[in-house]
């Protein structure tokens, strides 16, 4: 046997071990950190976490990600919607008093820290309750975008409540999985 038909033989072989590990895995309900081995090969601390952590943290990174990404819409909509209607100088005469103090805490507690600065954009010091404030301070710039002004004010409301755990590291139960989903979809139905 060649050189070539070893590297077959062996790869061959470590396939049919993976799948039987996989297996394995599935039938016991065990996780053998293999995944996390290939995800983070130079994390070896990761694997020091509890499993019944890293687990939770599995499931909830699709419901942080599906946050996310609706959050940096919003606050993108918010910047593109609010420069239409009033202008480069928005953010100075359009946001309330106290949202932009609250900013300036922000920025300020962050440039001591000695850490990177998240963004240039005030709207990112933001908390997501304080987008909602803008837009509902702000409803003439928004209303043909968004059917009903209630309506708005209840989904982010709802939105918020659900942000909390996914942002504080706290599973969601599965009731509020199928909530989120809802609201989420409810998000793009109020555009439509």
């Amino acid at each position: 046997m060649d050189v070539e038909d070893k590297i077959r033989l062996f790869v061959l072989a470590n396939s049919i071990a993976e799948k039987e590990l996989d297996k394995l895995e599935e039938e016991s309900d065990c996780n053998l950190c293999r995944d996390i081995i290939r995800e983070y090969p130079q994390k070896d601390y990761y694997l020091q976490f509890d499993s019944i952590f890293r687990k939770e943290a599995k499931e909830m990174a699709r419901h942080y990600e599906v946050f996310y990404c609706l959050e940096k819409s919003i606050r993108s909509l918010v910047v593109q919607l609010m420069n239409e209607k009033y202008g480069n100088r928005w953010w100075d005469e359009k946001v309330p008093e106290e949202i932009k103090k609250n900013v300036e805490l922000n920025i300020k507690r962050e440039e001591e820290s000695g850490f990177t600065q998240r963004s240039e954009l005030k709207i990112d010091y933001t908390t997501f309750g304080e987008l909602g404030s803008i837009v509902n301070t702000n409803w003439e710039a928004f209303s043909d975008l968004f059917r009903n002004e209630r309506a708005f004010r209840k989904i982010m409301t709802n939105l918020n409540l659900l942000r909390g755990p996914i942002a504080h590291c706290c599973p969601l139960a599965a009731d509020e999985v199928a909530r989120l989903e809802i609201t989420v979809k409810d998000w793009f139905r109020l555009m439509s």
